[in-house]
């Protein structure tokens, strides 16, 4: 019933109709031979009832003959009642009558007494009740009587018995069992193959959207219209087409983000295919000198330019792969960053400072937040003029830990600063050579991060509000003492070994 096909080294694969059809069957299957057993039982219970009745009859009329002279019983027409009750032709009966002593009467002596059951004597007189017992193998029913004896005390009562074998109350319950397993036994294969019927249409509507599926072309990315899906069906398919509208915006992106990087990346391939043509037609060693310089810085260009693209696409990897997050001390690694940053600071003549806060925990990853540091000075530095300065700092104020990269370069306005986060966008009045990418960067890996990003022009002076260069804001949620004790943290997956 259940379809399976094993795959090395893979589970099992289960049919979702055998799932279905095991579970509709599976308690049939449990249920039946319950039902056999109950039927047994009452099969035997309304056997018995009329057979019952007939040997109650036949101990009242044997307790009918019994007469009575000076207290002591006889039998009347002995004869004639053993006849009566050896009359059955299917099944063998026998009979006693025994004194209050147990002393046989009349009947067969080798029937069992009800010596067995001490009780049996005390019971009221006048009404004939039931025992089972057992009489030269043979299972016996066996019905009796107490008879009083006139003018004699309780213990000289007559007990009268006539016992059958059961054969007659066995045949009459089989076919009772027969007549009522054997539709079972056809009416069970036909629910089967109804059940099986009635899943395989149930589940054509499934089958029908698998063939819409299938039947798409690969680069389809549309959602699948929900008309004519059932009720059951409609949670996936909005399900499936969430993920279709996700793909969607991710391939849009993806298409965006090559046509981007191609077009920024043509540039500075056709300025150094220019800078080279131009310097194999010199011949003045100086000249040829000023365009190899060209050439290099040209080369810088590019390779920082492949170097923010490979950056915003390990970021945007990171964000899919959803990497754990660590807990860090993020002071500690903006200092490790802001020193590796103070030798190009120096030449160009600028003031890099770090204003320590202490340890202020976040979860994070610590590469990618070292990435998102390093694009955020340079993108300081290289707006920075000569004489200028750079301040990095951690800010805890209540639930939430700011990291600020202050600097006095020309500022941004505010329409910009809702922009400058877009991939390549490169505000007018920017005076660096970036590429665009570094605060495209800096955005993803604080979306990873559960931060907030924002870039805005510091406002100085007095009197009159003036822009004097910009600060960079990330909002990382902070994380409690209380809640880094509880968690175990590996320098090494830290990057603080």
């Amino acid at each position: 019933m259940r379809s399976l096909r094993k795959k090395e080294g893979t589970d099992a694969e289960r049919s979702l109709f055998g799932e279905i059809l095991d579970w509709m069957l599976a308690p049939l299957l449990f249920v039946w031979p319950i039902s056999i057993a109950f039927t047994h039982y009452f099969a035997n219970t309304v056997a018995s009832f009329p057979y019952d009745q007939l040997l109650r009859e036949r101990v009242a009329v044997l307790a009918r003959q019994l007469s009575f002279d000076e207290g002591r019983a006889q039998l009347r027409a002995a004869t004639t009642v053993q006849a009566f009750l050896r009359s059955d032709e299917i099944d063998n009966i026998y009979f006693h009558i025994l004194d209050g002593t147990g002393k046989l009467l009349a009947g067969d002596s080798e029937l069992p007494a009800p010596s067995a059951q001490p009780g049996l004597w005390l019971r009221d007189s006048g009404e004939v009740s039931f025992r089972d017992d057992e009489y030269r193998g043979q299972a016996l029913r066996i019905a009796y009587l107490h008879v009083s004896v006139p003018g004699a005390s309780l213990d000289r009562r007559i007990l009268v018995e006539v016992g059958e074998t059961t054969e007659k109350r066995s045949q009459l319950a089989n076919r009772i069992m027969t007549s009522v397993i054997v539709p079972q036994l056809v009416i069970i294969p036909l629910a089967v193959v109804l059940v099986w019927f009635g899943l395989s249409q149930g589940l054509r509507p499934l089958t029908r959207l698998r063939d819409r599926i299938e039947a798409r072309r690969e680069a389809d990315l549309s959602p699948i219209a929900l008309r004519r899906v059932p009720e059951e069906l409609r949670p996936l398919t909005e399900a499936f087409n969430s993920m279709l509208s996700r793909m969607h915006r991710n391939v849009e992106a993806q298409r965006r983000f090559i046509a981007d990087a191609a077009h920024q990346m043509r540039t500075p391939l056709t300025g150094l295919k220019t800078q080279a043509q131009l310097a194999i037609r010199e011949s003045d060693p100086e000249q040829l000198r000023h365009a190899l310089q060209l050439i290099l810085l040209g080369v810088d260009r590019a390779s920082h330019l492949v170097d923010q693209l490979l950056a915003l696409a390990r970021a945007e990897a990171s964000g899919g792969a959803q990497h754990a997050l660590l807990p860090l001390d993020i002071d500690q690694l903006l200092r490790e960053s802001v020193e590796t940053w103070v030798v190009r600071a120096l030449d160009k003549g600028i003031d890099l400072g770090y204003e320590a806060a202490g340890e202020v925990l976040v979860e994070g990853h610590a590469f990618l937040l070292r990435e998102m540091i390093n694009n955020l000075l340079d993108n300081a530095l290289r707006h920075t003029p000569a004489g200028g300065r750079v301040t990095a700092r951690i800010v805890a104020p209540g639930d939430f830990a700011v990291l600020e990269i202050e600097d006095s370069g020309s500022g941004i306005s505010d329409e910009d600063s809702l922009k400058v986060f877009d991939r390549f966008y490169r505000a007018e009045s920017s005076a660096g050579d970036g590429s665009g990418l570094g605060l495209a960067i800096v955005r993803e890996i604080a979306e990873l991060h559960r931060a907030a990003a924002s870039l805005r022009p510091n406002m100085r002076g007095v009197g009159e509000q003036q822009a004097i260069g910009c600060t960079a804001r990330i909002v990382f949620p902070i994380l409690r003492q209380t809640e880094f004790r509880s968690l175990r943290v590996d320098p090494v997956q830290t990057g603080f070994a």
